[in-house]
């Protein structure tokens, strides 16, 4: 077993699948994460994943030590996601209820004693952030959804994003502004996602 990454990395330079086989196994579960909430769509997010792992088997070498391994890889998948969201032009894809039942599994409802008409607000108002989501740059909703989903600094998503500091806060700024505008009719009793 390989007790760091920085351990699997070098021993996977040296071509230990092992140790590479450790990385897959480490990470693939949070790089899906990341994938599925850029592209909303689960069979994306598995290519997302797959070419995510070509490339970092590619540029084993250029990884430097002095970052962290989770941020090298966040940023190649950000990278890969983009590149696939432009390549597929998918930029609206139908909101799938099932995506609200697992977001209240995750925490995002607490469906367990919610009434009938919160459940159908929160799957209202998961319709208008999922829309929203999808109307912001790629740049924009990688750096919302590490900082606001993710819960990353934001020295990590710089260095996820390659941004320096004011460039990111700039972009989670526009994205929250866009997020806030889409969302304000359901603070003021509306009901009504102003993204559409």
């Amino acid at each position: 077993m390989h007790e760091s990454d920085d351990a699997a990395v070098a021993e996977a330079r040296h071509g230990d699948r092992e140790a590479f086989r450790t990385l897959v196994e480490r990470h693939s579960r949070y790089l899906f994460r990341i994938a599925f909430r850029l592209t909303r769509n689960t069979e994306d997010a598995q290519d997302v994943v797959q070419d995510t792992w070509l490339k970092a088997h590619a540029q084993l070498d250029r990884f430097e030590s002095r970052s962290n391994v989770r941020t090298w890889l966040t940023r190649i998948a950000i990278n890969c996601a983009i590149d696939h969201l432009r390549s597929s032009r998918r930029r609206e894809p139908a909101y799938d209820p099932a995506m609200l039942e697992q977001e209240a599994a995750n925490g995002w409802i607490e469906a367990s004693d919610a009434e009938p008409d919160r459940l159908v607000l929160a799957g209202e108002i998961g319709t208008c952030v999922d829309q929203t989501l999808m109307r912001l740059t790629a740049l924009e909703r990688a750096a919302f959804m590490l900082r606001h989903i993710e819960g990353m600094s934001i020295s990590e998503i710089g260095g996820a994003l390659g941004l320096n500091t004011s460039a990111t806060k700039h972009s989670i700024f526009r994205a929250v502004r866009k997020m806030r505008t889409a969302l304000a009719p359901f603070k003021e009793g509306v009901g009504f996602c102003r993204s559409r």
